[in-house]
């Protein structure tokens, strides 16, 4: 089957999600928990169709997003007036004006996310934060689909990511994981100190739908393990930065 233009901005970009889900539903509750306790100037960070930013006009009516694709931002105005086009790396705001910056697995798809990073920190006030969500590297399958012999194959696949990285980057070349020292390695320069890390794993909502009982003692089973030295394996990243006024000094972690 050959790779149409929609596979290709599936592959290097993402899709987002049309449906809100239990999944969506559990983030939302983390991003609200890791809030700065002053919350006016909120920005969506890839805000796909808008789905988090208008929940979070619950929280603030101030609420900006942005995305890379001018019709995901068409779907996102219908809820979200201030949503716009833009690059990660290049944000049309100037410094010091966010409270929160929610980046929803996104800096996996920009061409350079360390600079997309620095320009987050750059539109932070002082003690305002970022809550970031991004692929674990551990995690036994990477959800983006992977290219073989130049065709892209969408779907969950084994173990990709366990690879070392000439091949792994050869197969997923579109989408980037991350292990904590890569992560750290990005913050490390920057004026941003980590008040919470730690990996979650998915909502499983369509093994839930297909059938609900497996897919609530998956995750009861999966949850629990969020508690445990086991959550290396979760599906993503949960890290919360807060803005300081110098680098924060930031001890390595091997995994």
């Amino acid at each position: 089957m050959s790779q149409t233009s929609s596979d290709a901005k599936h592959a290097e970009r993402g899709a987002p999600s049309y449906v809100w889900r239990f999944g969506q539903q559990r983030r939302l509750a983390m991003i609200r928990r890791w809030s700065p306790p002053e919350l006016e100037m909120i920005l969506v960070d890839g805000c796909g169709l808008g789905q988090y930013a208008a929940h979070l006009l619950e929280d603030s009516p101030h609420v900006y997003a942005f995305d890379i694709e001018l019709e995901r931002v068409q779907v996102a105005q219908q809820h979200v007036p201030n949503a716009h086009v833009a690059a990660s790396e290049y944000k049309p705001y100037p410094p010091n004006t966010f409270d929160l910056i929610l980046s929803n697995e996104v800096i996996e798809h920009v061409q350079d996310d360390g600079l997309a990073l620095r320009d987050m920190a750059r539109l932070l006030k002082p003690g305002g934060r970022i809550v970031l969500f991004c692929p674990n590297r551990w995690y036994p399958f990477e959800t983006h689909g992977h290219y073989f012999r130049g065709e892209y194959h969408f779907g969950n696949t084994p173990l990709i990511n366990y690879l070392p990285n000439g091949l792994r980057n050869r197969l997923a070349p579109h989408v980037r994981a991350y292990t904590r020292r890569d992560l750290l390695t990005l913050i490390r320069p920057l004026p941003l100190k980590i008040i919470h890390s730690t990996r979650i794993f998915g909502g499983y909502d369509n093994i839930t739908t297909r059938f609900p009982s497996l897919g609530k003692a998956l995750r009861a089973v999966l949850y629990g393990f969020e508690q445990t030295p086991l959550r290396v394996f979760g599906l993503s990243h949960l890290m919360v930065l807060e803005k300081t006024t110098a680098p924060a000094k930031i001890d390595p972690d091997p995994h």
